[in-house]
């Protein structure tokens, strides 16, 4: 018996919340497409997200989708702040839905991290310049969030109530769209990273300063979403555990953050990821290399109701069925070997045994013999 290839719920504040029918899970990656720059998810998005679903994954999240317009990590990402990307939307999560896998979206905001060339080969780095494309960015304070971006300009109270509101809209959007759950992206660096840090985040008031300064965005989008976010419907959330630096956001603040969202506002699921701030980090990469981070969290977070997922080079059938065999997480979140095999969960649930007629894949690859 696959642990791996058993249910797996997700827990809503009311209803039995969201059954997956596995653990595995695919991960947010963003695409760049080149004929998104209006933030619409196009045919690509369709058949990248389309054969996660059909290769048996259990949920299929989106790549980061920005809830404004200066939110995208570049102009070739998607959003969900317009009815015409709502519509594509609805599209993408009818065809996943139709293969039996569940749908979420990460739902995003880049701060000052926003505005860049697409990661992709033969691109140039760093900030897209307004005059090419690009746009002025915000973040928890004056200035670049790294080396090499241009200087963001720190959001006042009432520019942190705007974007505040626009994860508002954008969930709302997301329930219309058909989504069975949202992750908000607090990790890599992006906006709500950029408030978590106290390497990023010297505020002086109530929203910097100390944790329950600096969690504060965080917590009042969460409050916000969740109030507009249908009650059966889990609430998650993706964090950079560690920033991987002395002194930065750690494991433990992560571990009182998540307990308190789930207390306050009915946060149930998190993704486990780490580092995106630079400053010195040494980051050991490496298979697996952010399971420990994950298995901490499970520990510290036994006896509430959120789930777990690891991520992070998670690429091999045995690899994952430990993980969640040996109670580091309650399931695993796979990229890059998902972009390599789109019918990943398949082949791994084949080569854990079990039965064939139990594999959720379409009749038409049948003969694929797995």
């Amino acid at each position: 018996m696959s642990l791996l290839f058993t249910p797996l719920t997700l827990p809503a504040p009311e209803g039995v919340g969201l059954v997956l029918r596995n653990r595995a899970i695919v991960a947010p990656m963003c695409q760049y497409v080149v004929d998104a720059e209006d933030g619409v998810p196009r045919d690509w998005h369709l058949q990248h997200l389309g054969a996660f679903a059909a290769g048996g994954f259990g949920l299929v999240t989106t790549e980061a989708t920005a809830v404004e317009g200066r939110g995208r990590i570049s102009p070739r990402d998607v959003g969900l702040y317009d009815d015409e990307q709502q519509r594509a939307h609805e599209r993408v999560v009818a065809f996943l839905h139709s293969q039996g896998a569940a749908a979420a979206v990460q739902l995003a905001h880049a701060g000052g991290k926003a505005s860049t060339y697409p990661w992709l080969p033969g691109q140039p780095e760093g900030t897209v310049p307004v005059a090419d494309g690009g746009w002025n960015t915000v973040s928890a304070v004056d200035g670049p969030v790294l080396p090499g971006l241009s200087a963001a300009s720190g959001l006042s109270r009432e520019g942190i109530a705007d974007v505040v509101a626009a994860f508002a809209d954008a969930a709302r959007r997301a329930d219309a769209a058909g989504y069975d759950a949202i992750q908000l992206h607090g990790a890599h660096g992006y906006l709500i990273h950029q408030f978590l840090s106290p390497l990023t985040n010297t505020r002086t008031d109530e929203y910097g300063g100390d944790e329950d300064g600096r969690t504060r965005l965080v917590r009042e989008v969460a409050a916000a979403v969740r109030a507009v976010w249908p009650a059966h419907k889990p609430l998650g959330i993706r964090v950079s555990a560690t920033d991987w630096v002395d002194g930065g956001w750690d494991v433990a603040a992560s571990a009182r953050l998540l307990r308190r969202l789930a207390a306050e506002h009915g946060v149930t699921w998190v993704d486990v990821s780490s580092g995106g701030l630079g400053r010195g980090a040494v980051i050991p990469v490496g298979p697996g290399y952010q399971v420990s981070l994950a298995a901490e969290l499970t520990r510290e977070l036994a006896g509430t109701p959120v789930v777990v997922s690891a991520v992070g080079l998670v690429e091999e059938a045995l690899q994952a069925e430990t993980i969640v065999a040996a109670g580091q997480a309650h399931a695993v979140s796979v990229g890059r070997a998902a972009l390599r095999n789109p019918h990943w969960a398949t082949a791994a649930a084949a080569r854990l045994g079990v039965d064939r007629a139990e594999l959720a894949h379409p009749p038409q690859y049948w003969r694929a013999n797995w």
